[in-house]
């Protein structure tokens, strides 16, 4: 093999040393809140802060593995990232978050349904959107009225089938 080959071999692997950069950042984060929490119970040997420790360090420990092999070049390849499908599901999830309370869960969630079938090359929006409705609004009914637990059901529909004011 050449020497040109080798050090196309030996180059760090760039999205690895991101993943392991955020690894340490997620696992200091941690590492840093934990400390700033009280002690708890002086009668218990492992007190609250025992786990979330461990989870710090081990996080840490991640990133330094991470980093060590994404410096040796020891991941494989990976395929080329496609873009549309990406922004396809992102989309969705803003859409989500930005409808939620105008518009309800049924409805924002049908649309990030619908996109992120898009984004698997599933099915046209025009099949997808109320598909992803009906189904949210499915959720919503058992989540809203059989479990009695909140979900938005968005200040449009709730305006429109309000009882009038005397």
């Amino acid at each position: 093999m050449s020497e040109t080959g080798r050090s196309a071999e030996r180059r760090p692997d760039r999205a690895a040393l991101f993943v392991a950069l955020g690894l340490a950042i997620i696992g200091a984060v941690i590492l840093y809140q934990t400390s700033q929490m009280s002690a708890g119970a002086g009668y218990a040997r492992i007190g609250p802060t025992a786990f979330p420790y461990v989870i710090g360090v081990a996080l840490v420990g991640l990133s330094i593995w991470t980093a060590v092999a994404a410096m040796r070049g020891e991941f494989q390849a990976r395929e080329p990232q496609a873009h549309a499908p990406v922004l396809w599901i992102v989309g969705g999830l803003v859409a989500q978050m930005l409808l939620l309370k105008p518009l309800g869960f049924a409805v924002a969630t049908g649309l990030l349904f619908a996109a992120t079938a898009r984004g698997f090359g599933r099915g046209p929006l025009w099949f997808t959107i109320p598909l992803g409705i009906a189904i949210s609004f499915a959720i919503w009914l058992l989540f809203a009225k059989g479990l009695q637990l909140s979900l938005p059901a968005g200040d449009v529909w709730t305006g429109l089938f309000a009882a009038p004011q005397s």
